[in-house]
């Protein structure tokens, strides 16, 4: 069934989740935040539930197969508006997805599926369908608490990059010169709300007033589109600091020597967190002591050999070339018998110690793959973020805060992980503490802690806000518990569940294909909403301003195929048949579009036309009349020709206070009345 169109099929008004796991308690928390009615299918019951309130939100809890008939139809399948199957096993979903279609064709299948052929194979065969695999649901949200508290959503559409901000306004700013709100509103902006420092943002859209100015400590809320913003990293200052400048200003020697100190210095510490590299150190200082106490002997043995040739001489000896000097067995007995002990002495130590070395560096080729890449970009200085893990979520944010042009830099503990990845992306691949130490933690605007293991997550997340209490810190569980612990261990960090986002998106889903994204805003759950307009729609026939002022949506896309996308799109635009249009809108909102009610409060204000300083006026303000209000252009010439007059098309208060700011563009003046006769001037 197309949203927003009239069926003749009876209202389904209940959803259904066959499987509570993590994900499907999770979904059932989501569902009951839309305001509807869930009914729940688990095979076995558990001896404590992670949300222990589930119970509590179901309207009905079966315990059973979720693959039979009979139960599916115990749970009231017949009235289900969207199933979600999120078992941990993908061939029970499959197998349940295949049942739920024969017995009710209209209801919205959302499963838990990684097979992407399998997935749509059936979205072919079942229609209505759509799969996800959890742990990549997410990605958009841990790339967004990376970000900062400011950003809400980001999300695609068309092509285009959209993001949703909830910006405090700072004194000073250059906002606070506008002389009013609606001033924002522009082809790449639109404002959602707007309140000061004293007021809550409200629940719903539209409650701003457009002719309020903008104040020091006011809060807004508001969509723009990429040629709106460039995130772009912020630049190290090229102004070198005192201690730069002393370092400059020494001589060519002293330079030479600290950095030679601090290579020293760093080896050394590199050798205690890495044993191979201390036994390498080791074996090293060995085979030079037996090199230069070789060499000395020799010469003291032989006074006429040469310091060249008793260097060789050593050296071959600890490369176990013993038989190459004393091959000859007639030779030998001219050649002292601690000399010979000694050279054979010195011949094994040189073969083990050699040989250590040699297995070492042999060592170090394998472990390098023999991979000879391009250069990877160095490590940021400053005002970076750090990603710690990359797995698949690790790799997604990084890919899109990439997109973003943010400075990032990856992190791994896994030695084996193929560098071929993310070739764009600064890599460290260590251990923890030399991990941290080398991906410059304490100067990081952001640490986004993604490992699969949440314990390590919580050792990483704490060692990170030790070395840097100021970055945003974002961490990665999976269970209720761990999060709220950790919430409470780390009050400014950002704790997300995994399952707790992805089912979201499930939830979001479950209301039809043509949810783009879902966030949230003011406790509200706002869904980016897409609509094909039917000649059958409640939409059609539509001001884009009835649409969003009567069913409580901010329209934010307009498409009149074969034209091109409009962001941000006028509201004066009508809807005709075939048009595409994007909305976000909270459960409330789909649900008064797809009844066809609007909202409590009507259209109850009318604008009163004073006067008109010049002829020109009078033509243009006509055709803005009709334009912003929909009524016939002949109703509003009449109007203009008959001042002062009051128009009798009732509008919404948003829409006629527009109406009277386009009028004064024209030299046209207006005042807008409620229908309680009670007038405001603007």
């Amino acid at each position: 069934m197309q949203t927003g169109s009239i069926s003749s099929q009876p209202p389904l008004d209940k959803f259904l989740v066959c499987g509570l796991g993590s994900l499907g308690q999770y979904c059932v928390l989501a569902l009951k935040n839309f305001g509807v009615s869930v009914i729940a299918i688990e095979q076995i019951k558990p001896y404590s539930w992670e949300i222990p309130e589930l119970t509590d939100l179901l309207e009905d809890l079966i315990f059973g197969d979720c693959r039979h008939p009979e139960l599916l139809k115990s749970a009231q399948i017949d009235q289900c508006r969207a199933a979600l199957i999120v078992t941990t096993n993908e061939q029970v979903n499959a197998e349940t997805a295949l049942t739920i279609r024969q017995l009710n064709p209209h209801t919205r299948l959302v499963i838990r599926s990684s097979k992407e052929n399998l997935n749509e194979l059936l979205n072919e065969q079942l229609g209505n369908f759509i799969a996800y695999e959890p742990t990549q649901l997410p990605i958009t949200a841990f790339t967004l608490a990376a970000l900062g508290s400011e950003t809400l959503s980001f999300f695609n559409l068309d092509g285009e990059k959209l993001r949703v901000i909830q910006r405090q306004i700072p004194k000073g700013d250059r906002w606070c010169n506008l002389s009013g709100v609606h001033e924002l509103n522009t082809r790449t902006r639109r404002i959602l709300a707007h309140t000061d420092h004293l007021t809550s943002l409200p629940s719903t859209f539209h409650q701003w007033d457009g002719n309020a100015p903008i104040l020091p400590g006011d809060t807004l809320v508001y969509i723009e589109t990429a040629e709106n913003f460039l995130l772009l990293p912020k630049r190290e200052s090229s102004t070198p600091t005192q201690a730069q400048k002393s370092i400059h200003s020494k001589n060519p020697l002293k330079r030479l020597k600290r950095y030679l100190q601090g290579k020293l210095y760093h080896f050394w510490h590199s050798t205690l967190q890495q044993p191979t590299r201390k036994v390498a150190l080791i074996c090293g200082l060995i085979v030079l002591f037996l090199l230069l106490t070789g060499t000395i002997l020799l010469m003291i043995s032989h006074p006429g050999t040469t310091l060249l040739s008793a260097f060789s001489a050593t050296a071959i000896l600890l490369l176990g070339g013993y038989s190459d000097l004393f091959g000859d067995f007639q030779q030998m007995d001219d050649i002292p018998a601690w000399l010979q002990l000694y050279s054979l002495g010195l011949s094994l130590a040189g073969t083990a110690f050699v040989g250590v070395l040699y297995a070492l560096v042999t060592e170090g080729l394998l472990s390098a793959k023999f991979q000879f890449l391009k250069n990877r970009p160095p490590i940021p200085g400053q005002d970076h973020i750090v990603i710690i893990g990359l797995g698949r979520v690790g790799q997604g944010v990084a890919n899109y805060l990439q997109e973003l042009k943010q400075s990032i830099v990856g992190l791994t503990f896994e030695l084996d992980f193929d560098r071929t990845i993310l070739p764009e992306m600064p890599l460290i691949v260590a251990n923890q503490k030399e991990a941290l130490a080398q991906a410059n933690l304490a100067t990081a605007k952001s640490v986004v802690v993604v490992t699969n293991d949440e314990i390590l997550n919580l050792e990483v997340a704490l060692m990170a806000q030790k070395i840097n209490k100021n970055a945003h810190l974002v961490v990665r569980t999976l269970g209720e518990r761990l999060s709220q612990s950790l919430t409470l261990l780390l009050p400014k960090a950002q704790v997300l569940g995994a399952y707790a986002v992805a089912a979201e998106a499930f939830a979001g889903a479950a209301f039809g294909e043509n949810i783009i994204s879902v966030f949230r805003l003011a406790r509200q759950t706002i869904l980016v909403t897409e609509y094909q307009i039917e000649d059958i729609d409640t939409l059609h026939g539509l001001l884009l301003s009835e649409v969003a002022y009567g069913y409580g949506v901010v329209p934010i896309l307009h498409q009149k195929p074969p034209d091109t996308s409009k962001f941000m799109p006028s509201d004066d635009i009508r809807l005709t048949v075939g048009d595409r249009m994007v909305v976000l809108a909270t459960i409330e909102g789909l649900k008064r579009i797809e009844q066809g009610k609007l909202r409590i409060s009507p259209k109850c204000w009318r604008v009163k036309v004073e006067k008109a300083i010049t002829p020109d006026g009078i033509f243009e303000g006509a055709n803005i009349i009709a334009r912003i209000s929909g009524c016939s252009l002949n109703t509003a010439r009449e109007l203009m020709n008959n001042l002062p007059h009051t128009l009798s098309t009732p509008l919404y208060k948003p829409q006629a206070m527009r109406l009277v700011r386009a009028l004064k563009k024209v030299q046209v003046f207006a005042n807008i009345i409620s229908t309680s006769s009670q007038s405001s001037k603007i």
